[in-house]
């Protein structure tokens, strides 16, 4: 990466040399999907953008996404010490540097940059200029209908009203002042001329005498002093106040009506507006959700943001569409018909290598105490002898008793148990299912589900499968990709898988078929980053029932039965909830097991019967 201080060019014209000089670029590693992944992208900081390319070579087809930094979001991660985020409104780059200098400087040139260009810096005047909004200037006028100002013309003509009662009362009020005042210069004259004047009392009337009534105005005179109606006077004046407290009255009350309208228009607004809010944070989420849709950080891992309900949810709706993808095929394949033959081995076979093998002379098992030998460079001794034994021990036992298995789920003559186990936190649970299927034979039940050539048939969660290494004509070395549900993690696995029949200590006992996968380690197939290691114990244990034909008829199938039990004891690895973990179990392995015994019978229903 280019040096973050370089200097920049102080001329008002910034010609192309200049920028060109200006420009940062480097290689980073960009998050592109849950599919790929981490991706080097080749990365380019000019004029306050961010860039990036396919590669430093492919610059000249342009670039595949750009940031404005002028609002941008630099997150360094909180656990990653290489990584960083990028974040403009529902836009996330996750990039990722290949040390913690590396992430600082590009962290640090990010922000100089940001702060280089915002509005009021020096380089931000050469390209822009100041504006005025045309709504801000005019956010101050009153939007106010015709419709309203209709409404309150009645309160408008009471207002014109009170102004019109204000200068009767201001006239009213300069008349009666005058009335007063020459009442008080009166007064004051006639005391001035007749000391023997009679007293006057607090409320201006007099004390009259028979000798004195010349000096007096008379009571019933309705003119006083300059010629004013006195009592004319006070009788306007108290109209007029009365006037206006009516007009005050009308007021208040209109106001009040008004005031309940609004009161009520302004709930209603008040409601409106909480509704497009909670409508616009309801977005905002999916909108976010969708930007951080299949982030690095809402993948399976110690430190998810995404919850356990939205694991669930995003897990069951991949399935689903699998499953739908999977209908889809099937329908295909049905139409355009089955081809192949069944090309088993023969009990002849079997025979063959049990003797080459140089078994013991035990009728417990067709491969007792058999150690296979690899050929890889470090030789890799694996024992079956053992593994079988335990589970032609624990595997057929009833389910009763204190085993303690639950049965989740039963679909005739499918019955599926669980016993929940979990270790440090990790989801153990062994299951067992047992099922009874009609036309099959335990031989070619066992033959299908270990034969790799009919894998991909039925197996429809395998991305891919190889064979590692052959170990005999009964006993190969598998490594294994699940198909990716995300947000889970993808899975692999590296396991033996071994096909033997199990020789009957006396003719009573039914014919008896084995295949069992369990986990083994190989020098070619260690594991990586990529996926997660998952540990599988499982076992197919078939039984063959035949029920004889009556006289001499040839016998058909449906003279047989082949009962089935299945064990399977899987250790995920991860950080997968548990509560997925059982619920995907219960979902997926009733479905499982119907599938590969309707696909056996399919494939056998034009065949010879193989016991």
């Amino acid at each position: 990466m280019s040096d973050p201080n370089s200097d920049q060019s102080s001329d008002e014209d910034v010609d192309p040399e200049s920028e060109r000089a200006d420009e940062l670029g480097g290689t980073l590693s960009k998050w592109t999907n849950y599919i790929h992944g981490w991706q080097e992208r080749w990365l380019v900081l000019r004029n306050n953008t961010l860039s990036y390319y396919k590669s430093a070579h492919e610059r000249q087809y342009g670039c595949r996404g750009a940031l404005c930094l002028s609002k941008a979001v630099v997150t360094p991660h909180e656990f990653d010490e290489c990584r960083f985020d990028i974040s403009v409104n529902d836009s996330i780059w996750y990039l990722r540097a290949e040390d913690p200098e590396l992430r600082q400087q590009w962290v640090d040139t990010i922000e100089h940059h940001k702060a280089e260009s915002g509005y009021g810096s020096e380089s931000s005047l050469k390209h822009h200029g100041s504006t005025l909004s045309l709504i801000s200037a005019t956010s101050g006028l009153s939007s106010t209908s015709a419709s309203s100002f209709r409404k309150g013309h009645s309160l408008q003509e009471k207002v014109a009203e009170m102004e019109t009662f204000r200068d009767i009362l201001c006239r009213q009020v300069d008349t009666l002042q005058t009335y007063f005042d020459s009442c008080v210069i009166k007064d004051g004259d006639d005391d001035d001329d007749d000391d023997d004047s009679p007293i006057s009392r607090t409320d201006g009337d007099y004390l009259l005498d028979d000798s004195c009534k010349e000096k007096l105005f008379p009571v019933a005179s309705p003119r006083g002093p300059a010629g004013i109606d006195f009592k004319g006077e006070a009788i306007a004046f108290k109209a007029t106040t009365a006037g206006i407290f009516s007009t005050l009255s009308h007021c208040i009350e209109t106001m009040v009506k008004r005031e309940e309208r609004w009161q009520r228009r302004l709930e209603k607004e008040m409601e409106r507006r909480r509704r497009v809010e909670e409508s616009y944070k309801l977005v905002l989420m999916d909108l976010n959700k969708k930007s951080q849709y299949g982030g690095p950080d809402y993948e399976e891992g110690p430190n998810s943001l995404i919850n356990e309900d939205e694991f669930y949810d995003a897990v069951e709706a991949a399935l689903d569409q699998q499953d739908r993808i999977e209908e889809e095929v099937r329908g295909d394949h049905c139409r355009a018909g089955l081809s192949g033959e069944f090309t088993a081995p023969t009990r002849h076979c079997s025979e063959c290598i049990t003797h080459t093998l140089k078994l013991p002379h035990s009728h417990a098992s067709s491969l007792s105490s058999l150690h296979l030998v690899s050929a890889s460079n470090d030789v890799h001794r694996l024992s079956v002898d053992e593994m079988v034994h335990s589970h032609m021990t624990h595997s057929l036992q009833d389910v009763g008793g204190d085993a303690n298995w639950q049965l989740i789920t039963e679909e005739g003559d499918l019955r599926v148990y669980r016993r929940e186990v979990e270790e440090n936190g990790v989801v153990l649970d062994p299951l067992k299912a047992t099922h009874v299927v009609s036309g099959v034979t335990g031989h070619e039940v066992c033959h299908y589900f270990w034969d790799t050539t009919f894998r991909s048939d039925w197996e429809t969660n395998v991305e891919s499968f190889t064979v590692a290494e052959p170990l005999s004509d009964t006993a190969v070395i598998i490594y294994q990709t699940q198909k990716r549900v995300w947000p889970a993690s993808q899975r692999d696995i590296l396991y033996l898988s071994v096909i033997q029949r199990m020789l009957s200590a006396n003719e009573s006992e039914p014919e008896t078929w084995l295949v069992c996968n369990f986990s083994v380690d190989h020098d070619s197939y260690p594991p990586t980053s990529r996926c997660i290691r998952a540990k599988i114990n499982v076992a197919m244990i078939c039984q063959t029932l035949v029920s004889p034909p009556k006289g001499n008829k040839e016998m058909i199938r449906d003279d047989i039965l082949c009962k089935i039990t299945y064990v399977a004891n899987v250790n995920p690895g991860g950080w997968a909830p548990a509560s997925v973990l059982r619920a995907v179990a219960r979902r997926e392995y009733p479905k499982f097991l119907k599938r590969f015994t309707s696909y056996v019978q399919e494939k056998t229903s034009r065949q010879a019967i193989l016991f």
